[in-house]
């Protein structure tokens, strides 16, 4: 089977979808891997780095898509300016294509791939279960989020976070407030206890206080009087009511 990697041409994406070192273990099973010229650039990693492991390097985005039965990207197929066409309208007819998708979003995408006939993988739609714990990309994503805003943060504050006691007198430490506490939320907590801030946190979910916590963080929340997610420990949509009060109190302590 042929694998291929094309380079992500969303703004600001830096990511590749297939590393080096993956490579070489895809390989080692018998699969065959072009990547495009470039493709890993943005990660660090070089050209001949993927050559080294075994990878074809191919220039012409079109070419590569054409020739591929698997394709692996980061983000969802877009408009390709370059090629002229659509990415979804540069892969293969019946092939497979792995990539976070976001079917809801992009209708778009969805439909130019069904009318090609490829088998489309939604990673961003894997269940969040033991089983597929190593596949989920949304959690991995969500907590590397949540320590970057907290760092951006920081560096736009026009003090610091944590209390310094200086000659010319005391800095308070800076009070930061987290809105959710999903994974993004709580490494978000986390990081800020950790640059010395003093933090607090709310969620609809009173039942994350326990992890607001455990991270350094001080709960603040609004009693839901009812389930406030579901089995699968998902948030869900609440009343009305609870929401005006949750805008309540977080006007309040971002005040």
């Amino acid at each position: 089977m042929r694998l291929a990697v094309p380079k992500e041409i969303v703004a600001g994406e830096r990511r590749v979808a297939l590393v080096p070192e993956t490579c070489k273990k895809l390989i080692k099973v018998g699969a065959e891997i072009a990547v495009e010229a470039g493709a890993g650039l943005a990660s660090y990693f070089s050209d001949e780095e993927y050559r080294s492991a075994g990878a074809t390097i191919v220039a012409e985005v079109a070419a590569l898509l054409a020739e591929a039965d698997f394709g692996l990207k980061v983000q969802p197929p877009v408009a390709q300016s370059a090629a002229g066409r659509h990415e979804a309208d540069l892969l293969k007819s019946g092939s497979i294509l792995l990539t976070t998708l976001y079917p809801t979003r992009n209708l778009d995408a969805v439909r130019r791939l069904a009318s090609r006939e490829i088998t489309s993988f939604a990673a961003d739609c894997f269940p969040r279960t033991t089983r597929a714990q190593t596949m989920d990309v949304l959690s991995s994503m969500a907590n590397i989020g949540g320590y970057k805003g907290v760092v951006i943060a920081a560096n736009e504050l026009a003090k610091y976070f944590p209390m310094f006691m200086t000659a010319a007198g005391t800095v308070f430490a800076a009070k930061v407030f987290v809105i959710g506490a999903g994974v993004a939320g709580l490494q978000a907590i986390a990081t800020a206890k950790r640059l010395g801030a003093t933090v607090e946190a709310t969620d609809t979910r009173p039942v994350v206080k326990e992890q607001v916590e455990s991270v350094g963080g001080k709960f603040v929340g609004v009693e839901a009087g009812e389930a406030a997610q579901d089995e699968r420990g998902y948030a869900k949509e609440l009343s009305k009511d609870f929401y005006a009060k949750q805008a309540a109190l977080i006007g309040d302590r971002c005040a």
